[in-house]
């Protein structure tokens, strides 16, 4: 009944029995379940594991078992935890073969296809999103990851937005959730609805990207210097993957505007993406890299993170994580 939250039958008969019966002991347990002792124990292991019981008070009386409801709460706060890293694990791969494509672009001389154009240089790139901006029709889609841009650069950017919005082009731009401790961009933001344009925030984005038209997209053929090179892309079936992964990531971005959302154990979205980023091994340099923060701001994070999960170490607070329901479970 429960195998689709985790829970196999032979677990969760163990669990219902100890609802009914919380004071007894392995082996009348057992002999009550007609089920070798054995196997008794790798269920309460299991049960354990998902933080459904916890030893009796008085050592050798039996086990605690949470109470059902807050059990099956529980268990599909871990689904939906492993739901979103499954989600996450997709968007990332995506992110990945698009990227892929993009840098092996570099190494194929220019006139290789018609699927694609290669631009070397800030000068060229700027130039050809010029030309790109003055076709399009109907709507641009816009990944801006790197944190805020200086007030100057997004002063310079009105006059191009504007002559799009007043053409009735849909622009739709998500930048990262570091941008709304900036006042300069929310400034910008705010002229940008004003004329009709949507921004939204995420705790990071996979890759800088424009999407004209769901015909033509623009990215840098290395993640590491977006100014030195990039690529046009107009194959059809690459051009649905970006379009795919863009409305993936605009779906579950939050509106510019709003107020970050903190779920039922009091974290934000960037704070849950800080915390996988922490147990993936990054450091404090390459956490604020993929925030788009400082160095600092993604120490005091950090900090606030192990804090909340009572860690003294990235090892203590991943365990910590998993027990509190924050992170899934490992499945072999």
């Amino acid at each position: 009944m429960l195998e689709l939250l985790g829970l196999d039958t032979e677990a969760e008969r163990v669990y219902r029995a100890l609802l009914a019966y919380p004071d007894e002991g392995v082996s009348t347990l057992a002999q009550r379940l007609a089920l070798p002792e054995s196997d008794l124990r790798r269920c309460l292991d299991r049960l354990s594991a998902l933080a459904l019981i916890q030893p009796a008070a008085q050592e050798g009386t039996g086990f605690r078992p949470l109470d059902a409801e807050l059990a099956m709460e529980l268990l599909l706060a871990r689904q939906q935890a492993e739901l979103a890293a499954q989600q996450q694990k997709v968007k990332a791969s995506q992110a990945a073969a698009i990227q892929l494509i993009a840098e092996c672009s570099a190494l194929r001389p220019p006139s290789v296809g018609h699927d694609e154009e290669r631009l070397t240089g800030p000068e060229e790139i700027r130039d050809r999103l010029a030309r790109l901006a003055a076709d399009t029709q109907c709507e641009i889609m816009t990944f801006a990851p790197g944190g805020a841009h200086t007030a100057a650069d997004l002063e310079a950017s009105r006059g191009p937005n504007s002559a799009l919005l007043d053409r009735g082009v849909t622009m739709r731009t998500v930048y990262l959730s570091s941008v709304r401790n900036h006042q300069p961009t929310l400034d910008h933001v705010d002229w940008l609805h004003q004329h009709g344009g949507q921004v939204r925030t995420a705790p990071t984005l996979p890759v800088r990207m424009i999407i004209a038209d769901r015909r033509e997209a623009v990215l840098p053929l290395h993640t590491s210097n977006a100014h030195s090179g990039a690529v046009v892309l107009t194959g059809e079936g690459t051009i649905a993957a970006l379009c795919a992964l863009f409305e993936n990531i605009w779906q579950n971005a939050t509106p510019l505007g709003t107020l970050v959302e903190r779920d039922m154990d009091g974290l934000t979205r960037q704070h849950r993406e800080a915390l996988r980023l922490l147990l993936q091994g990054l450091t404090d340099e390459g956490i604020a890299k993929r925030l788009g923060v400082s160095p600092r701001t993604a120490r005091r994070i950090a900090a606030e993170l192990m804090e909340a999960l009572e860690a003294r170490s990235r090892f203590q607070a991943g365990a910590h994580a998993v027990q509190n329901g924050w992170l899934p479970l490992n499945r072999a």
